[in-house]
């Protein structure tokens, strides 16, 4: 007889980890207060390849991208591909394939009708109450501006 061990995720670990999936099925909805309302109020957030200009609260820069992005690609969809767990960090990384087609300038990208596919890397950070309190994104700028460009 084989006694087989099973690891089983704590349900804080679990809790985050649908925190996550919540915030991507927002995503998709494009209900950007309901994406918002998982986050603490003073969370922070990092669109890394953008620079500093793209980094500080949530509420405030992530809230004016993800609009912008709603606006620019009425057609806006994720797939999440894989989340890992820090239990270091307390955080949730996502692998998520973003893609959309654009119909309004975005970034002083000019509309050309082009569709763009983009794994983004998301890293969520959690406070003691669950909330979302930091965000790091990342994605290959070059090959998202040179997919609306051709």
């Amino acid at each position: 007889m084989k006694t087989s061990i099973q690891q089983t995720e704590s349900v804080n670990v679990l809790a985050n980890k649908g925190t996550c999936i919540e915030f991507f099925s927002a995503y998709q909805d494009m209900d950007v207060e309901r994406m918002l309302s998982l986050c603490a109020d003073n969370g922070t957030i990092s669109f890394v390849p953008l620079g500093a200009d793209y980094t500080g609260k949530i509420n405030e820069v992530g809230k004016g991208v993800w609009s912008a992005l709603m606006d620019a690609f009425p057609n806006l969809d994720n797939t999440v591909k894989e989340q890992q767990y820090n239990e270091a960090k307390n955080d949730v990384t996502c692998k998520v394939v973003i893609f959309g087609k654009q119909e309004k300038e975005f970034a002083g990208l000019p509309a050309k009708g082009n569709e763009f596919d983009s794994e983004h890397i998301f890293i969520f950070r959690f406070d003691e109450s669950g909330k979302v309190s930091d965000i790091n994104v990342s994605w290959d700028h070059d090959n998202f501006v040179r997919q609306l460009t051709k």
